[in-house]
């Protein structure tokens, strides 16, 4: 027998290291999303990372048996063959199952390079078991084949450490560059180590030089062609389908599958950039936070999805619907000049009015437009976003359920609404409120009984702004919190000062937003205004409206109870101006009764005659003291009295006075 002695094509070692280095990197880089990958994803994941990482040790391999040159003819059996790809394939697999977790440690680190290793080795020598002839023998040096296995292992290691050390660092892309390259330098490594291993034998020397041409099978070319194409479509296809992917994710909102805050920007800078005659209508559903709180947030999510829905079959080619997140939605029309646009705001509130069915419950909602046009409102996205929601704002503020096409008015009066906001921040603290007192009075005894604390503003620069005007966004901002414990502990302390000059038992009576009870707070700020002032909690009345009783009637009787328990009065303000009435009276003790002036204003008319009637005989019955309010003639006064009401409150006995006033007409009524 006699040795065979091979040499090498440089450009195919060249060759060969390139695609080990390439199939590498197109592996790792495709391994990098198995940890932060759940499911069938990750399995999908995985499964792609370990076909092209054993498929390019496969190909770098026979690519490497290609550059070898025996001056023999050589043939490959398919059986061996398909085996080695098939333990590169399984290793690699193995390799990044165990690696490529959430928690690694070097336990694991070493046993997925030894899979990664071991996975080289049976490949190539698997590879090397398929040449076919029957004239060769190959026996193997042992170190070096020993060698080339702890090669192929160490350097697999330093790949899978470097990729999992940095994979979380998405500035550190060189480390997958490095760990191709060690991966590269495995696989090369390993193969060159084991054919320097290899030694091959002729049996006949008669064949030696019997084909000074090398020949290749060309089903192993065609192979390798096949497999070097498999990797690149595997790697482009499945980092397409992650673009794809993340581009929907990034673009659509999951929950009801619409477009969202993005895909709008991208929609206005890139489809409206040209529109001449643009609309955006802006919807905001108008109950949807007490839905989420007495419902929950399946419900609120599940109402949501139906709005959608419903909304979106008003949508057509030459609009654009999207999801900006909550309860709010946008619809962009681009030819707004083809389009009715008021009356497509109208069907889609009559559409949101329908009644929902939503886990066994029956809800009704409604919804707020807002609307702008371009040119007219500007031509930018954020112009026309801020004009759309100026609208719908003040759509909610005329009473909701109602749509708003923007105007320059509108804009005004948010802009003083900003002002008064940004106002109020700051108007405890530089002394800008103050208390009025409007008194009560006994129509019998012909004296005052008490004051009611009217809260009054004087803005530096607005002047003095109406409480109906500022009180509602001191609620919605929770000002009012603060506001009122201030409210509370100055009428506490100047009633206390009215009652020590001896001028008789006075009461001062506050009154409270349904925020108060929301935040918990009333017996904390009651008890500290009392023992502050000094005041006793007798001569402390607190008024809630009807709508407080008839929404928070639980809560408001569960933070009242001690109070009144410790002798503060509890009266019912408003009274007959909302829809419950007389039903109302038995929600909460109360101690009085103000009848809304809404029945002085129209007092004559026998409808309002009869009410106040019934009222004053009810109360009286009950032993409620009842107050009228509105009083401003003497002939509303005749009236009450004949009718039983002594206690009166209006513009007839004094208008709201500032503290200076109160001690100058209560030293008045002494004299």
């Amino acid at each position: 027998m006699i040795r065979l002695q091979g040499s090498y094509d440089g450009w195919i070692v060249l060759l060969s290291f390139l695609i080990a280095l390439f199939t590498s990197y197109s592996a790792l880089s495709l391994s990098y999303k198995i940890s932060n990958s759940r499911g069938n994803a990750k399995l999908g994941w995985l499964l792609m990372s370990g076909v092209v990482m054993g498929s390019g040790i496969w190909t770098m391999h026979f690519v490497g048996m290609i550059g070898f040159n025996l001056n023999y003819e050589v043939n490959f059996r398919a059986p061996n063959t398909i085996l080695s790809i098939l333990a590169s394939i399984i290793a690699s697999l193995l390799a990044f199952y165990v690696t490529l977790t959430s928690k690694v440690t070097n336990l694991k680190l070493i046993l997925g390079s030894v899979f990664m290793g071991c996975g080289i080795v049976a490949m190539h020598y698997t590879g090397m078991a398929s040449m076919e002839s029957s004239e060769i023998d190959i026996t193997y040096d042992s170190l070096l084949w020993a060698s080339s296995a702890v090669f192929a292992i160490i350097a697999s290691y330093g790949a899978i450490y470097l990729l999992k050390r940095f994979q979380d660092n998405s500035q550190a892309w060189w480390t997958k560059i490095f760990a191709a390259l060690f991966m590269s330098i495995a696989i090369s490594g390993m193969h060159y180590m084991g054919m320097e291993a290899a030694q091959f034998w002729c049996h006949s020397p008669k064949a030696l030089g019997h084909s000074s041409e090398k020949s290749i099978d060309l089903s192993i070319l065609f192979s390798l062609s096949g497999v070097m194409l498999a990797i690149i479509l595997v790697t482009w296809t499945a980092l397409f389908w992650e673009r794809i992917t993340l581009k929907r994710l990034a673009y659509s909102d999951p929950l009801t599958g619409l477009p969202n805050r993005h895909a709008m920007n991208h929609y206005f800078d890139e489809k409206l950039r040209n529109s001449s005659e643009s609309a955006v209508l802006f919807i905001d559903l108008d109950q949807f936070k007490l839905i989420n709180d007495t419902l929950g947030h399946d419900t609120g999510d599940l109402l949501v999805q139906e709005v959608g829905r419903r909304i979106n079959q008003f949508v057509n080619k030459t609009q654009s619907m999207f999801r900006l997140g909550g309860d709010e939605f946008l619809i962009i029309i681009n030819d707004s000049s083809t389009i009715p646009v008021e009356k497509l705001a109208e069907k889609i509130l009559e559409e949101i009015r329908r009644p929902y069915w939503l886990g066994g419950n029956e809800l009704y909602v409604t919804g707020s437009i807002g609307i702008s046009y371009s040119p007219q409102h500007g031509t930018k996205r954020t112009e026309l976003l801020k004009a759309a929601d100026t609208a719908m704002y003040y759509a909610k503020s005329q009473g909701k359920n109602q749509y708003c096409s923007y105007n320059e008015e509108l804009n005004q009066k948010l802009a003083r609404r900003m002002e008064i906001e940004k106002g109020l921040r700051t108007a405890l603290m530089l002394g800008e409120l103050s208390n009025y007192y409007q008194p009560k009075w006994n129509a019998v005894t012909n004296q005052p009984i008490g004051f009611e604390a009217l809260l009054r503003w004087k803005h530096p620069q607005l002047g003095s702004i109406a409480p109906d005007e500022f009180i509602p966004i001191a609620e919605e901002t929770g000002l009012i919190v603060p506001i009122t414990r201030w409210v509370m502990e100055q009428a506490c302390r100047d009633c206390k000062a009215w009652n020590l000059t001896g001028t008789g038992e006075l009461g001062v009576s506050v009154n409270l937003s349904v925020t108060i009870f929301e935040c918990q707070g009333l017996q904390d700020m009651v008890n500290q205004a009392l023992e502050r002032s000094g005041l006793l909690p007798a001569l402390l009345e607190l008024e809630i409206t009807e709508s407080t009783v008839m929404n928070y009637a639980a809560e408001a009787t569960r933070q009242l109870f001690p109070l009144q328990e410790a002798g503060v009065r509890v009266s019912m303000d408003n009274f007959g101006s909302g829809y419950s009435f007389l039903g109302s009276i038995d929600k909460i003790p109360f101690q009085t009764l103000k009848i809304d002036k809404l029945y002085m204003q129209d007092y004559e008319s026998p409808s309002k005659r009869a009410i106040v009637n019934t009222i004053i005989t009810l109360a009286n019955q009950l032993n409620i003291q009842l107050v009228a309010e509105g009083v401003e003639t003497e002939r509303q006064l005749e009236f009450l009295r004949g009718a039983g009401c002594s206690i009166m409150q209006g513009y007839y006995f004094r208008k709201p006075m500032p503290r200076e006033e109160v001690d100058e007409w209560l030293i008045g009524l002494s004299k």
